[in-house]
């Protein structure tokens, strides 16, 4: 029999295999750093293949794509394998670009480009402790098959979206909105085979003056290839008013995948629950999949397409947007992304606006830059603080005030800051190698990093910085 092993040093260590922490943990092994990602699941990709959250959004900035990189070569490799369309207009145009793909066939190409960037992943495994000493993180305390253990890196990378590592280890952390700690719902998705599409757009046709999101857009259902809609409010008012759906929303709002007629729908809403306790996550799970019973019913009664599709499944986990927020050097606001503020240690760009789902229930807000096909810049002091001087945070967990964290919390965005907090982790843990020699236990002083070597990187790996001269 083949033996499995994996060692308990290495030059870094993602904790998480969304992909914030596959993105990173990509970069850093194409750096040449000794990678080992900790995924508690049995795939990468996080939300996206365990949540069922879908399409991407958004890469673009109007027509400019403002995310390229190992994000831009995912979407590529999803392409070429047939599992995604690649970007297509937004029906809906919410933002001008999505991207639809097939979640099975991310799981490969996640396992994929992790092993040829010679990374070593441990699914499987919970991280359940950070030791520290001296303002550093000297390992992680993880439980797996093989029990309890120890490992050890000279740079950590939090990609658990919750801030898992980053709170295990003291550093300063927020959680909510400001002035009362209160979350974003978290969301319960839905995805079901079988719908047809010609029966949405057709009713959607009948009855335009009740879709204010396709106004002015109808032309979209018919020249793009995969099927966006948001609506059926009055019919879900009345459902609400007759006891059959508890769901604190106002709409259905339901994206078609790479495959046809195959439909995400992104409509329950689980109010007032923590992401971070154990107890209420799991009772947001009990009242997702209640939820997504009653929304199964209505979708069949009074969506039409929806009356012989096959619901494939729910989840398989619930769906978290915000919870544990970084306190780092710096904190991204709502004013610098609504005023584009310009930071010389910028590190990634995003034009997704600022989507705030009510933490109490009803209602949606949502906030646009002023001028169409901009875009706002991310510094890279978002992802550390001074506290844990060899932690990066990467993807939704980043400093970021609770305003612009629903902004930076997507896909696209999230990917591009992993790709960001790889390469400066692989420099942290390269210059900690010259410093103290190969053999030496040493750690990766990551505020060190010289910003604009690790930009130099990231635009030679092919991201897109708009850079001033």
């Amino acid at each position: 029999m083949k033996k499995f092993c994996y060692e308990t040093q290495y030059d870094v260590i993602v904790a998480g295999g969304g992909v914030s922490g596959t993105v990173a943990a990509i970069a850093a092994g194409r750096m040449g750093a000794k990678v080992l990602i900790v995924e508690q699941s049995g795939y990468l990709g996080g939300a996206l293949t365990g949540c069922g959250v879908g399409p991407m959004m958004t890469f673009h900035a109007g027509e400019k794509q403002v995310i390229r990189g190992i994000m831009e070569e995912i979407v590529e490799r999803l392409k070429n394998d047939g599992y995604s369309t690649g970007h297509i207009y937004d029906t809906m145009q919410y933002i001008s670009y999505l991207t639809p793909f097939n979640a099975e066939g991310l799981k490969v190409v996640l396992d994929e480009m992790t092993e040829e960037a010679g990374c070593q992943v441990l699914f499987h495994t919970f991280i359940g402790g950070a030791e520290c000493e001296g303002g550093r993180i000297t390992g992680l305390t993880v439980c797996n098959k093989d029990g309890i253990h120890k490992l050890e890196a000279a740079v950590y990378i939090d990609g658990t979206g919750d801030g898992d590592v980053a709170s295990f280890a003291g550093a300063p952390m927020t959680k909510g909105r400001e002035s009362d700690g209160a979350a974003q719902p978290m969301t319960m998705n839905m995805k079901y085979v079988n719908v047809d599409t010609a029966a949405i757009k057709n009713h959607i046709r009948n009855h335009i003056e009740d879709f204010s999101r396709h106004q002015g857009n109808e032309e979209l259902m018919d020249t793009v290839s995969r099927f966006s809609f948001c609506g059926f409010q009055e019919e879900f008012r009345a459902a609400e008013a007759r006891g059959e759906l508890e769901i604190k929303r106002e709409d259905v709002l339901c994206f078609e995948t790479d495959r046809p007629g195959e439909y995400i729908v992104n409509t329950t809403r689980i109010i007032e629950h923590d992401a971070v306790n154990a107890a209420s996550l799991s009772d947001a799970e009990v009242v997702g999949r209640r939820q997504c019973r009653q929304l199964d019913r209505f979708l069949r009664s009074h969506v039409p397409g929806f009356e012989h599709a096959l619901l494939e499944f729910t989840g398989p986990s619930v769906g978290v947007r915000g919870s544990r927020q970084l306190s780092g050097k710096y904190t991204l606001t709502a004013e610098d992304i609504l005023k584009r503020r310009e930071f010389d240690s910028v590190i990634a760009h995003s034009a997704y606006p600022i989507d705030i789902h009510n933490p109490k229930g009803l209602g949606t807000d949502s906030r646009f830059l002023s001028e169409k096909g901009t875009y706002y810049s991310i510094p890279y002091e978002t992802l550390y603080c001074e506290d844990i001087t060899n932690l990066l945070v990467a993807g939704r967990c980043i400093s970021a005030s609770f305003e612009a964290q629903a902004a930076i919390r997507t896909t696209p965005t999230a990917g591009t800051l992993g790709h960001a907090a790889g390469v400066a982790a692989a420099l942290a843990a390269q210059a900690a190698r010259s410093a103290a020699g190969a053999e030496a236990r040493c750690y990766g002083e990551v505020a060190k990093v010289d910003v604009k070597e690790l930009q130099r990187h990231l635009v030679a790996q092919d991201a897109f910085l708009d850079l001033k001269e």
